[in-house]
């Protein structure tokens, strides 16, 4: 096997936020996500389950255009149990997120529902059903 054939996760995601305030009250506040790290004014990390979250601010030659609205530049998918995903889908509508699709259940065996994120990510809340 090749060195590189032994990796075997990933341990975390970097978002380079457009908007690194909203995007930090988002992660914190709307989806409760615990903040783990802060190594800099431009950088912050949120746990999620054994990974890390990563925001950046636009770092390291990274200033791309604004994704067209509607486009997505991301998608994250967080799994649940099942009986979950429609109490998350409450809670984010009441804390005022509009939702992108309600709460479905996919042909493909997925219980889902998709959001976006200030910066206009696609997110996904799941179950395998």
């Amino acid at each position: 096997m090749s060195a590189l054939g032994t990796i075997g996760r990933i341990d975390y995601t970097v978002i380079h936020a457009r908007d690194f305030a909203a995007m930090r009250a988002f992660y914190a506040d709307t989806m409760e996500f615990p903040l783990v790290a802060r190594l800099s004014d431009g950088w912050i990390e949120f746990a999620v389950g054994a990974n890390r979250l990563a925001l950046a601010a636009r770092l390291r030659g990274t200033v791309a255009p604004t994704t067209p609205a509607g486009a997505a530049a991301l998608q994250l998918a967080f799994r649940v149990a099942p009986d979950d995903v429609a109490a998350c889908a409450a809670q984010l509508q009441v804390k005022g997120v509009a939702l992108v699709e309600p709460v479905t259940d996919q042909p493909f065996g997925h219980r889902t529902v998709f959001f976006r994120d200030p910066d206009g990510n696609l997110l996904e809340i799941y179950a395998e059903i």
